[in-house]
C-alpha cells in the first residue's frame, strides 16, 4: 500500500491529473451503461406485462419514434405537442402511457385520461420543478411546497383571490386595460405589424402588480428593472432535460440567473421595507382596514405572529426572504399564462367571426350598444362581468384548444394509477405528466376536436358537445388548482370588452412569414400559431397581428 502511495506522490502533476481524469470517466461510463441497462430493461419487462407504451426498442428505447415524430413537426414547437403526436398515433394507448427517451430525458409516464389525471393529482410535485423555479423565486414558493407549510401559505393568500376582493379591484383593472387599447389605437394609426404577445404580457404584469403589491409598474408605457429582469429570467428557466446538451448546461445560465434574481430581490425588498414600515407604524389602523395585496397579507401574518414581540422594528430575515419567493412567484405566474392565453382568445376570434359576432352581441344585450360607456358602467358595477356566458365559453374554449401549463409530479414507490380497463401502472421511478393538451384534444372526449366551439360549454348535460367529467384541466385539479384562476378569467373578460367592439385583431403570419423567411416545417396541423416554451406555452413569433378599428 505505501508503495503505491509513494508511486502516486513520484508521478509529474500533469500524469495524475489526466489519470483522475480518465479514472473519473471510466466511472462515468460504468455508471452510464449501468443505468442504461436498468432503464431499458425496465421498459421491456414492462412491455412484456402488457402495460402502455409505444413499441420498445431494448437499444434505442422510444428514441427513434420521437426523431420520427420531431421531424414532422416544427423545430420549436412545445414538447405537449410530443405526446399528442404519439397519442394520435397509438390511440389505443388511450392517453396514459409510457415514454423511454433515456438519457435526453427521465422515464416517464404520460397520464391524459379524464380518469387517471384525476389519480395522479395526489403525487407530490416533481423533484426538479423546484430546480426550474428557483431561479424565478429563490425556493419556498407556493408552487413547488408540500404538505402543511404549502397549507399555511395557501390559506394566508387565498383572500387575494377571493371574487369579493377581485371585484374591488376592477375600476384600477380597468386603467391598466384602457392603457392596453391606447397602445392598439397607436398601432391601428400606424399600420404596423405588431407582436401581440409582448403587449398582453405587460399588460398582465400591470394587473398583477396591483394585486401583489399594491402599486402600478405602469410597465405598459415604461420599462422597469425588476420586469425587465424577471422577462430575462423566462429565457433561462430550465429543468434540466433539455435534448440540446449546451441548451440544458449553458455555461451562461448560472451567472445570468444570478444577476437578474439579484435585480428582483433588490426590488421586492424595496416594496416590502415600505409596507412594512407603514403597517407597523398603523397597527391599530391597519386591524380595521385590512388590505388583502399579496404582500400585506404576508406581513400581517408575520406581525400577528410577532404580536407578543414589541422589540422588532424590522422584519427577520427568514420571513424576509420567504415572502420575496411568494411574491416572485405571484408575479410570474400571474403574467405568464394569463398573457398568453389573452393572445390566443384574440387570435381565435380573428378566425371564427360568427364566434366574435355573437360574443359582440352579448356585450351589446349586457353592458349597452356604446362601447365607449363600458368603463364607467363596469367601474359603477363590477358584477355586471358575471352577467357574460357566452364570455367565459370564448376563454373556456380557448383554453381548452390551449392550455398554457400542465402539472408534472413524481412517482411513489407505493402508488400505482389505475386505467378504466384494470391494469395498474407502476410510478415509481417515473417523472408523471399530467399532460392537459393531449387531455383537451382528445377526440374520444371531445367532439369536432379541433373546431373552436364556445357553445360547448353552454349546453345541457346529455349533448353530444357536453364536456365530460374530468376532461378539463386548465387550471388544474383539487387542493392544488390554481391559486388566481378567477384573476385570470377576469383580465380576459375585460380585455374581450374592452377590444372586441373597438378593434379588428387578425394575426399575419404570411406577412410575418415574408419579412421573416424560415427553412423547415411551420405549422403544426395546419396552425402557425402552435404553441412553445417560453415560461409557458406561448403564441409562435409572439402571435404577429395587424390591429386596426372596427367597422361593424
Amino acid at each position: 500500500m505505501s508503495a503505491n502511495v509513494d508511486i502516486i506522490t513520484r508521478l509529474p502533476g500533469w500524469q495524475l491529473f489526466v489519470r483522475s481524469c480518465l479514472v473519473l470517466l471510466l466511472g462515468g461510463l460504468v455508471n452510464f451503461f449501468v443505468k442504461f441497462y436498468r432503464i431499458r430493461s425496465k421498459f421491456q419487462r414492462m412491455q412484456k406485462d402488457g402495460l402502455p407504451m409505444p413499441p420498445h426498442d431494448p437499444v434505442f428505447g422510444h428514441l427513434k419514434l420521437v426523431a420520427g415524430v420531431m421531424s414532422k413537426l416544427p423545430r420549436n414547437v412545445h414538447r405537449v405537442v410530443l405526446s399528442h403526436q404519439i397519442n394520435r398515433l397509438f390511440p389505443e394507448l388511450g392517453g396514459t402511457f409510457y415514454i423511454d427517451t433515456w438519457p435526453f430525458g427521465p422515464p416517464l409516464l404520460v397520464v391524459a385520461g379524464s380518469s387517471t389525471a384525476t389519480q395522479a393529482h395526489s403525487l407530490p410535485k416533481y423533484h426538479r420543478l423546484r430546480q426550474y423555479m428557483l431561479p424565478m423565486t429563490g425556493g419556498n414558493d407556493l408552487v413547488t411546497m408540500e404538505g402543511s407549510e404549502w397549507k399555511k401559505w395557501r390559506n394566508i393568500f387565498n383572500p387575494a383571490f377571493s371574487s369579493g376582493h377581485l371585484m374591488t379591484l376592477v375600476p384600477n383593472m380597468i386603467e391598466d386595460v384602457s392603457t392596453f387599447c391606447e397602445i392598439m389605437r397607436e398601432v391601428a394609426e400606424k399600420g404596423e405589424i405588431v407582436s401581440m404577445d409582448p403587449l398582453t404580457t405587460r399588460l398582465s404584469l400591470d394587473i398583477i402588480g396591483r394585486v401583489a403589491l399594491d402599486t402600478s409598474l405602469n410597465s405598459q408605457r415604461r420599462t422597469s428593472d425588476f420586469v425587465s429582469a424577471m422577462r430575462n429570467q423566462i429565457r433561462w428557466l430550465s429543468l434540466g432535460s433539455e435534448p440540446n446538451l449546451f441548451e440544458r448546461y449553458h455555461p451562461l445560465r448560472p451567472i445570468m440567473t444570478r444577476w437578474n434574481g439579484l435585480r428582483m430581490v433588490r426590488y421586492v425588498h424595496r416594496q416590502l421595507d415600505a409596507h412594512f414600515k407603514s403597517k407597523h407604524a398603523q397597527r391599530e389602523v391597519a386591524k380595521k382596514f385590512r388590505s388583502k395585496t399579496i404582500v400585506d397579507l404576508a406581513l400581517d401574518t408575520y406581525l400577528a405572529e410577532k404580536k407578543h414581540d414589541n422589540s422588532h422594528d424590522t422584519m427577520d430575515t427568514l420571513f424576509r426572504d420567504m415572502a420575496t419567493s411568494q411574491i416572485r412567484t405571484f408575479m410570474f405566474a400571474g403574467h405568464d399564462t394569463t398573457s398568453s392565453t389573452m393572445c390566443y382568445t384574440l387570435h381565435l376570434l380573428s378566425q371564427n367571426p360568427t364566434a366574435r359576432r355573437q360574443l359582440i352581441a352579448e356585450h351589446n344585450d349586457v353592458l349597452g350598444p356604446d362601447y365607449k360607456q363600458a368603463a364607467k358602467l363596469i367601474s359603477e358595477r363590477p358584477t355586471l362581468l358575471n352577467q357574460l356566458p357566452y364570455t367565459s365559453a370564448v376563454i373556456k374554449e380557448t383554453l381548452r384548444l390551449y392550455p398554457a401549463a400542465s402539472s408534472i409530479r413524481s412517482g411513489d414507490p407505493g402508488f400505482s394509477i389505475s386505467t378504466p380497463n384494470g391494469l395498474q401502472l407502476p410510478t415509481d421511478g417515473f417523472l408523471i405528466w399530467l399532460n392537459a393538451y393531449v387531455l383537451h384534444n382528445d377526440r374520444e372526449h371531445w367532439p369536432e376536436t379541433a373546431s373552436f366551439l364556445p357553445e360547448r360549454w353552454l349546453v345541457n348535460e346529455g349533448d353530444r358537445l357536453y364536456p365530460p367529467k374530468g376532461a378539463y384541466r386548465a387550471f388544474g385539479s383539487g387542493p392544488r388548482n390554481c391559486i388566481g384562476q378567477e384573476l385570470a378569467v377576469l383580465e380576459m373578460k375585460l380585455v374581450l370588452v374592452f377590444t372586441a367592439r373597438e378593434f379588428d385583431i387578425k394575426s399575419v403570419y404570411d406577412e410575418w412569414d415574408e419579412l421573416h423567411p424560415t427553412k423547415g416545417v411551420k405549422t403544426l396541423n395546419g396552425d402557425r400559431a402552435y404553441q412553445i416554451i417560453s415560461g409557458s406555452a406561448h403564441p409562435n413569433d409572439g402571435l404577429p397581428c395587424r390591429v386596426s378599428l372596427a367597422t361593424h
